[in-house]
């Protein structure tokens, strides 16, 4: 099994993915397809996963080997046990990927062999076996309420003079907030999945998954202020506007989750001393928020649309002080 020498930049994995032996690629490209079509995963998480498996099939082929060629004796997964998902971690950890990496790696390899298992590609699943490299998750960056509501206050002043791009921004800010929706699942909305009578939107999440999140008056204001001055004004103004997305861009087309970030980035970048962050801080800061305001877990996890608890669990660290609060004030021996 010879040991790959190059780095795995993207453009080093379609190398690798174009010289695999034919079997190999043929699984991949039915793999993909698999996780595209069948798991409706996103775009990004695909071109993730497939990359993971190029790495370790490209491994496990010795693509490229010292002498630049491939073996050409091997069936696709011929090979490809325990072990060899060992000798992968190892060499990707001698080149100095980190825990986190290995972590996901480690985890993509399993879903890959338990797909390829069920395929009769495998006789057995040796990602079953394999031990992930435990990780040290970060605790993320919030803000404090009153930051939120600093950040929402300078919005809704910029829209004031109702101009189609404040107003816009203004709402995009609220929703995030409110909602705590991913800035994919935002930008994927359409005019039909705000229900302005209910304060709810329909949200498509991961995996193709339908969530009904609700919202409160500030953002429901905010919308309708968008609905009925901005909207309207950027489709008067664009040549081709988009006719069902729910948030447009300056030309008239769905909003680009890139200018939802730089909204973000700009709006908490005015308040002094707000950690910097994107969408994704603000979805954890409404987590965050949610938690301390005394929302239980399995609630906060469905508003989320977090497949597993564990996740949701990673939020739990807010709710300390909290308890330490009701510590203090209850606890006969607190102080």
């Amino acid at each position: 099994m010879a040991a790959r020498k190059t780095s795995e930049s993207r453009i080093d994995l379609r190398l690798v993915r174009a010289e695999l032996p034919p079997e190999a690629g043929a699984l991949v490209d039915q793999y993909e397809r698999h996780l595209g079509l069948e798991r409706g995963l996103s775009e990004h998480t695909v071109r993730a996963y497939v990359g993971d498996i190029v790495s370790l099939l490209g491994f496990l082929h010795g693509v490229p080997n010292e002498n630049g060629r491939n073996p050409d004796s091997r069936t696709a997964l011929q090979g490809l046990d325990t072990a060899a998902l060992r000798a992968w971690l190892a060499e990707l950890h001698a080149g100095g990927a980190s825990r986190t990496t290995l972590a996901r790696r480690s985890a993509a390899a399993r879903t890959f062999t338990a797909w390829a298992r069920r395929q009769g590609a495998l006789d057995s699943d040796p990602g079953a076996r394999l031990v992930a490299p435990r990780t040290h998750r970060p605790l993320p960056a919030v803000l404090r309420t009153d930051e939120a509501g600093s950040v929402l206050k300078a919005s809704s002043a910029g829209a004031v003079q109702l101009d189609p791009e404040a107003l816009r921004d203004h709402a995009v800010l609220e929703l995030l907030y409110a909602t705590g929706v991913r800035v994919s699942e935002l930008c994927g909305l359409d005019l039909g999945d705000v229900d302005l009578g209910s304060r709810v939107v329909r949200v498509l999440g991961k995996g193709g998954k339908e969530r009904v999140v609700p919202f409160g008056v500030p953002a429901d204001k905010a919308l309708r202020s968008w609905l009925d001055e901005g909207r309207p004004a950027l489709v008067e103004s664009a040549s081709k506007p988009h006719a069902t997305a729910l948030f447009l861009g300056i030309r008239g087309g769905r909003l680009d989750p890139r200018a939802v970030r730089r909204v973000v980035h700009e709006a908490v970048g005015s308040v002094p001393g707000a950690a910097d962050m994107g969408p994704h801080g603000l979805r954890h800061t409404a987590a965050t928020h949610l938690l301390e305001g005394g929302a239980d877990l399995r609630s906060v996890q469905e508003l989320l649309g977090h497949a597993t608890l564990a996740t949701t669990q990673l939020y739990t660290h807010v709710t300390v002080e909290r308890l330490k609060a009701i510590h203090d004030r209850a606890h006969p021996r607190a102080r």
